[in-house]
């Protein structure tokens, strides 16, 4: 139930990502095009795709962050910690999967929602596009939610390969055999 459940929320959010991808990607090339025309008179330079250029730029990272763990594909330098045994890469692991969970339930998670809350409540608009701005710092909660979720199931797989030995997933998606000091 829990692996159906997660696959459903996995599709959604890389379904998010690319077209919130797309957007950005057909917002640009407008923005560029406006620009150019402009120069021969053809037509004013758009005024507000500079602006949904940043707050899609700020959706495609807090999301494609989460979409990156969830992959094992996100930015770490794991040079040093893949010469070590493997014990103490799978307590490596762990911490680090302690740590991005406590720092993405209590900044991101819980920060986040006080964030959008207030910003809602103060009614700040953007300036070219008149959007709220907290739909905009939505992304920060809701990355945050997905990587807790990602992070404490990965938490649980080392745990239980730790403890019963298996496969480590290593960062980049190669596999080892585990056997415990």
């Amino acid at each position: 139930m829990f692996r159906k459940i997660k696959k459903i929320l996995d599709k959604t959010l890389e379904t998010l990502v690319t077209i919130s991808m797309g957007i950005l990607v057909v917002d640009v090339i407008w923005q560029v095009f406006t620009r150019y025309a402009s120069r021969y008179g053809l037509i004013n330079p758009s005024s507000w795709t500079e602006e949904l250029a940043t707050f899609m730029m700020i959706w495609v990272g807090l999301l494609g962050s989460s979409v990156a763990l969830n992959r094992g594909a996100h930015l770490g330098i794991d040079y040093l910690v893949l010469k070590l045994s493997r014990k103490k890469y799978l307590l490596v692991s762990l911490f680090v999967f302690a740590i991005i969970t406590l720092f993405a339930l209590f900044v991101m998670v819980v920060g986040g929602t006080q964030l959008v809350s207030r910003t809602l409540i103060s009614k700040q608009v953007s300036p070219a596009l008149q959007l709220k701005m907290g739909y905009v710092y939505l992304a920060i909660p809701i990355s945050g939610l997905f990587l807790v979720l990602y992070s404490i199931e990965l938490f649980i797989e080392n745990l239980m390969t730790l403890t019963k030995g298996g496969q480590i997933h290593t960062s980049d998606d190669h596999q080892t055999e585990a056997t415990v000091d």
